[in-house]
């Protein structure tokens, strides 16, 4: 094995390109991005999926956690990335935690559904 082999430039080690790269993107398209990935999971969990199974996909447990995680990214990132960033993110987390209290067979009681404890009641 010659040297090359053993020891791999740093360029060759895709671990260290992906740290070289998240070291550029600014924080608050890290937080927007992950916010994304909460929502768009939630929505399927809920039965928003746009398939023609999507109440098959439905799983009211997990979305739970799903959109209580978004609440608690979005309330405690919101004076960080400002209003401009943080109000979508508030709308589309309302827009979840009322698709789940609908979804849901036996709706939670005002500011207990998911989520609640972090953005208080929705109604």
């Amino acid at each position: 094995m010659n040297d090359e082999q053993q020891n791999p430039s740093p360029s060759d080690d895709p671990v260290n390109d992906r740290v070289r790269e998240i070291h550029e993107v600014p924080a608050v398209e890290l937080i927007n991005t992950a916010a994304v990935h909460l929502m768009t999971a939630s929505a399927v969990k809920v039965g928003l999926a746009d398939t023609p199974n999507a109440e098959d996909l439905i799983d009211l447990d997990e979305a739970r956690k799903l959109i209580t995680a978004l609440a608690g990214l979005v309330t405690s990132a919101a004076p960080e990335i400002g209003s401009q960033h943080a109000g979508p993110l508030r709308d589309g987390l309302r827009s979840l935690q009322l698709a789940f209290r609908e979804a849901s067979p036996f709706p939670d009681a005002p500011g207990k559904g998911p989520g609640e404890k972090y953005t208080g009641a929705v109604n």
